[in-house]
């Protein structure tokens, strides 16, 4: 009964969600002003919840949601082995995008549609921390996690995974490849770039901000530049991906470091080595978080799950079914992805509070620029 609580509130809320969505839009520019003066990682007034072995026992039999968007894949038997270790169910109630996920978790801030959540990244994380809508917890397995990755020190939300967002493109399709993200603008590479709308794609959003980071003030002029030079825009991922660039209509693609290594293992006929690669100075870092949402009638079982996603054993399974890769620093990552995984020293970052006062101002500014 508890599981189908959650899913009829879960369902209201998706009712008022075009409401809330077109609050937050109003809110960015106003949350600027504030973001310079408080930071959504500084200290917050929410206690912190200590697991006990008493609470461990008591929660024993106890059914908990783990909210998640829909791109999530469980590995295979992990959920299983988590109720033999410590007798607790966990139910996948599964969203739509990370957007809709965190929009949805701020309107039920305190009174939340799951437990624990998955795959909050560090694009969106602002929006959840100023709504409260975690409770701090420090992990089993917080000093085993990359300190790089930790955004939030008390631990409102604790890091899962990350990965960086690229540009990929076919080695076979080029004489002379593009080597950095400014090539793009090239007559060379003209009408052979793809990517998302920032405002309906995670990747799409990943290689806007990295476009910022990397010119600057001059982000502006290179889009239009990239418009001169016949980009093509998709709303998602998997339409530029499998549309555009598997066809080789487009053959350079807004998608994911790790995404050469998946060419590797799902070539049809096999190959000896990726038959894409990325261009390293146009990746963006994203961090994806899990967290126990504030309001859960269970606690304990929600802690006892963030301590086992962020495990050894979990964290060396979801490489090969999500191609993120451990916040775990004792993770080994499988064999095909240290042959083949391409290094990225450098990839760029903005920091959450600069994202979330100015995600709004740039995602317009972005329409203007390109689609109209």
């Amino acid at each position: 009964m508890e599981f189908v609580k959650h899913l009829l509130k879960f369902i209201a809320t998706a009712l008022i969600l075009f409401i809330s969505l077109a609050s937050c839009s109003n809110d960015g520019d106003d949350s600027s002003a504030g973001q310079d003066s408080q930071s959504c990682l500084a200290d917050s007034d929410l206690n912190r919840f200590e697991l006990t072995d008493e609470s461990k026992r008591l929660a024993r039999g106890e059914t908990i949601d783990l909210v998640v968007y829909d791109a999530f894949l469980a590995p295979e038997g992990a959920f299983e082995r988590f109720k033999d270790e410590t007798g607790i169910t966990v139910n996948i109630l599964t969203t739509s995008d990370t957007g809709t996920m965190v929009s949805q978790a701020v309107l039920t801030s305190g009174d939340p549609v799951g437990d624990v959540m998955f795959g909050i990244d560090n694009t969106f994380l602002c929006r959840a921390l100023n709504n409260d809508v975690f409770m701090p917890y420090r992990s089993s397995t917080w000093s085993e996690l990359s300190n790089e990755l930790k955004l939030d020190p008390i631990g409102r939300v604790t890091p899962v995974d990350y990965g960086d967002i690229c540009l990929n493109f076919w080695k076979d399709a080029f004489s002379d490849a593009p080597t950095s993200i400014q090539d793009l603008t090239s007559s060379s590479f003209s009408a052979q770039f793809v990517t998302q709308n920032p405002e309906t794609s995670a990747p799409g959003m990943g290689f806007l901000l990295s476009t910022i980071a990397v010119f600057g003030d001059d982000w502006e002029d290179f889009w239009k530049e990239l418009r001169s030079n016949n980009v093509a825009i998709r709303s998602g991922w998997s339409e530029a991906y499998y549309e555009d660039f598997y066809s080789k209509d487009r053959n350079i693609v807004t998608s994911y470091a790790t995404s050469p290594v998946a060419e590797y293992i799902f070539a049809d006929p096999p190959v000896e080595t990726p038959p894409t690669a990325i261009i390293a100075d146009s990746c963006f870092r994203s961090i994806e978080f899990t967290g126990i949402l504030r309001g859960t009638d269970s606690p304990a079982a929600s802690a006892m799950l963030v301590d086992f996603l962020t495990s050894v054993y979990f964290q060396e399974m979801i490489p090969e079914t999500n191609f993120v890769l451990p916040a775990n620093v004792n993770a080994d990552l499988p064999e095909v992805f240290l042959r083949f995984l391409e290094e990225v020293p450098n990839a760029v970052s903005i920091s959450p509070d600069v994202i979330d006062a100015n995600r709004n101002i740039w995602t317009e500014r972005w329409t203007e620029l390109v689609l109209r």
